[in-house]
């Protein structure tokens, strides 16, 4: 028999997140490494469990996560949004609590293009009178 599990996605900036969630023990793997060695910083380790504390889930289920593309605090985002995604598969009496901290809203900002005659996307070239 297949164990069940649980699939989403999550986005952010450039960063793309396939989520797993098995029913397990609270092991919790990035591309294959531990997610401790994976995400250095405690604060960004903080922001991707919370929709895992929200719903107190923490050590009900395996997490495994592909994700690629931007740098570490995009990839964070993604991720925290994939976890909250496949928790609403899990129970959709979750959605309560998520969408009240906010972890259902996928965040649109992203890098603004750079314009012609412009060094970045505002800033302009500096001024030289000759």
């Amino acid at each position: 028999m297949e164990k069940v599990q649980y699939q989403a996605v999550g986005r952010r900036k450039s960063s793309i997140a396939r989520v797993r969630l098995v029913p397990g023990t609270g092991k919790f793997e990035i591309n294959k490494r531990q997610f401790e060695e994976y995400i250095p910083s405690a604060a960004i380790r903080l922001d991707v469990l919370q929709p895992l504390n929200l719903t107190e889930t923490s050590t009900q289920y395996d997490i495994f996560v592909n994700v690629n593309g931007g740098g570490i605090s995009g990839q964070a985002g993604a991720i925290r949004l994939g976890i909250s995604r496949a928790l609403l598969q899990v129970n959709s009496d979750y959605r309560r609590i998520l969408k009240k901290a906010g972890l259902l809203t996928r965040d649109p900002r992203a890098v603004e293009r750079k314009k012609y005659g412009l060094k970045k996307a505002r800033r302009s070239p500096q001024f030289s009178k000759r």
